[in-house]
């Protein structure tokens, strides 16, 4: 007589099907279930699409769910652990079914421990997003958004090497970049490269003297190279060359440039990960540069939320025919014996206008400057009896700007307080 092994209250397994079918790829299929109210019933389940198990209470939906598919697929999983990490983790029975296939690794979210934090996602809840961060960060490759090739990164010693293998006999700078692609008229910069003990710069791809105190447009986006040193590359010189390129690196942030003296081709090397194209460097990735509640990695121009705010010239000037002195800026409003209105008049009257001139009859050029300032001090007078002043007239769109940055409730008295932020 055979001793019967079946647990009380469950059906004997019945034998597998003789012809199983193979894996496919594109369902995950279910062969005899058979746990709780679930009566020896075969699914079919398509992969990648979001499937509903609907049906009466008590009919099996969370058995299939959670008790067949999702607990077959924890126990595959919990099966690639080696014996020492699997004694803590316990062992995880068989659910009572024929065959499972098509099965990868599963996530189950509780019924009832659903956040109701509106941003919740399916990672934030099951924590694998906090795993996926790392994983991005400690095991992915690294690509260019410009040119969408892969990042590199050099030691000190293989930029070296990179440098005398391919302009061996060849006249090169070595530039730190400093700049790129950002407006400004840097004077404070020149200077102090000067101060430094720096001769030279390389300013939008034009080597330049910077005892000449360069004056760079602050309107247009520029591109600066610091000239760490222009020498005839070769293995003698190594020395010198290792010296330059770690003050390159120094300058330029773990970035350097390597330019031909006769084609002007330039080369980006850098111990970052860096394009070696466009030169673009990424610091090296943390978890946090993947997380959207951190503001490391975030766009510096949005922080991250995706909007801007921009000046509407509409807005500040809403009526050409009138004058300053009516309260055509409408920042400044109607004339007032003020520190604003004295630097306003002094732009104006360097270009032969006045406070009375309507917005219509001044030159373009001078509305812009009037709006986003100007690079040279501009000379105020402070009233009888009073010595003339040089002030730095910064314009009005800069201000607005800042004061919508502060937050809403300055932003609501920007215009209020515009005269006093500007004297």
């Amino acid at each position: 007589m055979k001793k019967d092994t079946t647990k009380k209250g469950k059906t004997a397994a019945k034998a597998a099907p003789e012809n199983i079918p193979l894996m496919d790829e594109d369902h995950i299929e279910v062969l005899g279930a058979r746990v709780h109210n679930l009566k020896n019933i075969d699914v079919r389940i398509p992969r990648d699409k979001l499937v509903v198990i609907t049906g009466l209470s008590g009919s099996g939906k969370s058995s299939l769910a959670f008790d067949t598919i999702h607990a077959e697929g924890q126990r595959r999983y919990i099966e690639t652990f080696n014996a020492y990490a699997r004694q803590f983790l316990g062992g995880i029975e068989r659910p009572d079914v024929d065959l499972i296939t098509g099965l990868s690794p599963v996530i189950a979210i509780e019924q009832k421990t659903i956040s109701r934090n509106p941003r919740s996602t399916v990672g934030t809840i099951t924590e694998i997003y906090d795993l996926l961060r790392l994983l991005y960060a400690r095991v992915a490759d690294a690509f260019s958004h410009v040119t969408g090739e892969p990042m590199v990164r050099y030691t000190e010693k293989q930029i070296v090497d990179l440098v005398i293998g391919d302009y061996d006999g060849k006249d090169v700078l070595i530039l730190a970049p400093i700049i790129r692609g950002r407006k400004g008229h840097y004077r404070e910069l020149f200077e102090q490269f000067i101060r430094q003990g720096f001769l030279r710069a390389r300013v939008d791809g034009k080597v330049v003297e910077l005892a000449t105190r360069p004056r760079l447009d602050r309107y247009k986006v520029h591109d600066i190279e610091l000239v760490i040193d222009r020498l005839k590359v070769k293995e003698g010189d190594r020395k010198r060359l290792t010296e330059t390129c770690a003050t390159a690196m120094k300058y330029g942030k773990g970035n350097l440039m390597v330019v031909d003296a006769k084609t002007e081709q330039g080369r980006y090397l850098s111990r970052n990960l860096m394009c070696p194209t466009s030169g673009i460097a990424y610091e090296e990735p943390e978890p946090n540069l993947f997380s959207f509640n951190s503001p490391y990695g975030a766009c510096p121009r949005c922080s991250g939320l995706g909007q801007v705010t921009e000046v509407a010239l509409d807005r500040i000037i809403p009526d050409r025919s009138k004058s300053v002195k009516r309260g055509a800026i409408v920042p400044l409003g109607t004339y007032k014996g003020s520190w604003v209105f004295k630097q306003v008049e002094a732009v104006l009257h360097l270009h032969g206008h006045d406070l009375n001139t309507p917005i219509d009859e001044i030159d373009e050029a001078v509305l812009m400057i009037l709006l986003n300032g100007m690079d040279d001090p501009l000379k105020v007078s402070s009233g009888v009896g009073l010595s003339d002043r040089y002030v730095q007239f910064e314009g009005i769109i800069p201000f607005v700007l800042g004061q919508t940055e502060e937050g809403p409730k300055t932003a609501q008295k920007w215009a209020a307080s515009f005269t006093q932020m500007v004297a």
